[in-house]
């Protein structure tokens, strides 16, 4: 079958890592299942494997590819709960468990035509989901969900800001908090970006550390140093910054005299739980909110994707089809 395979990493040519060709069609272990991938999307999670960032080398070669949709071997359309773990092991969250993996991390993903992965991790597709939708949730529309309503806890009213409008993360931070009733801020470096982030729901978009009409409740979190200082001054007192990732950098000041003073809340969010996961679906059923698509490429183009992606050239999702057909762009 044909795959898209991490085989060596570089910080400075991450996709020279990348090849795209045939390896065996996988087998599903007992309790575990065999997916048709029908799409799939990127994260960024597949740019830090080539970066060698979090992914220790000794677990190449893998095929990257942490998002799925697709057929279970009965032919029912299922999306894949992308967090291989135990639920007793982290207390009743999976997320929790020390020993849980992203598809992707110490199993094959789903930049290939099939992957295995637990039974328990097939979720039924709905039928209002296209495929390409579907592919675009398990990863940065679940993040994005954990952070507002299992971390925040947001209610309707909450002032929510959501740095870093255009990726996955943002894009579904922004529609998932204007569905449930809160005031949305955004910021990009980018006009278009801006103007996408008020067709999404926001109040207003600004450009990164500009001042805001009035302090939030919560900041939505995944860019880091560049905008953390920002994050910090736009809080209220008492409010939460959730924290999910730190693409511009790991380390930024960390402020502890507005910290403790104002007694600030900065709280960790990792992926979902797969009850997260069912409950976001019903939260999309009720509201009508979908993931926002850049574009489809097939398989075939894998480069250009990554590509894209590094240059920060996307808004929303670029979904991933293995079918070996053109897909528009």
């Amino acid at each position: 079958m044909l795959a898209a395979t991490a085989i060596s990493q570089s910080a400075d040519d991450p996709l020279s890592g990348l090849v795209l060709g045939e390896i065996p069609e996988p087998e599903a272990p007992p309790g575990w299942s065999v997916v048709r991938v029908v799409a799939s999307t990127l994260n960024m999670h597949d740019v830090w494997t080539l970066r060698g960032i979090g992914h220790p080398p000794e677990h190449l070669p893998i095929v990257l590819g942490c998002d799925a949709a697709g057929y279970d071997e009965s032919g029912n359309e299922v999306l894949v709960f992308p967090v291989i773990a135990d639920p007793d092991a982290g207390m009743g969250d999976e997320t929790l468990d020390p020993n849980r993996a992203l598809l992707s991390e110490r199993h094959n993903g789903a930049f290939a035509e099939y992957l295995t992965v637990p039974t328990r991790n097939l979720i039924p597709k709905p039928g209002w989901l296209s495929f390409d939708e579907a592919a675009c949730l398990p990863v940065a529309w679940t993040t994005a969900y954990r952070m507002l309503f299992t971390q925040a806890r947001i209610r309707a009213g909450d002032r929510v800001l959501v740095q870093g409008a255009g990726g996955g993360v943002a894009s579904a931070a922004i529609m998932l908090a204007a569905a449930a009733g809160a005031v949305v801020y955004a910021t990009s470096r980018s006009e278009d970006k801006r103007r996408m982030a008020l067709s999404w729901g926001a109040r207003a978009a600004v450009e990164p550390g500009a001042r805001l009409p009035e302090r939030v409740d919560v900041v939505i979190e995944t860019v880091g140093a560049a905008t953390w200082s920002h994050s910090m001054k736009a809080l209220r007192p008492g409010g939460a910054v959730v924290v999910a990732g730190a693409t511009s950098g790991a380390n930024p000041p960390a402020e502890l005299n507005r910290v403790f003073y104002l007694q600030q809340r900065i709280l960790g969010s990792t992926g979902c739980t797969r009850g997260e996961l069912v409950s976001m679906l019903r939260m999309m059923d009720a509201t009508g909110v979908r993931p926002v698509i850049d574009r489809t490429l097939p398989l075939t183009e894998i480069h250009k994707g990554f590509q894209l992606m590094i240059d920060g050239a996307l808004t929303g999702k670029l979904v991933v089809r293995p079918d070996r057909k053109g897909a528009g762009s």
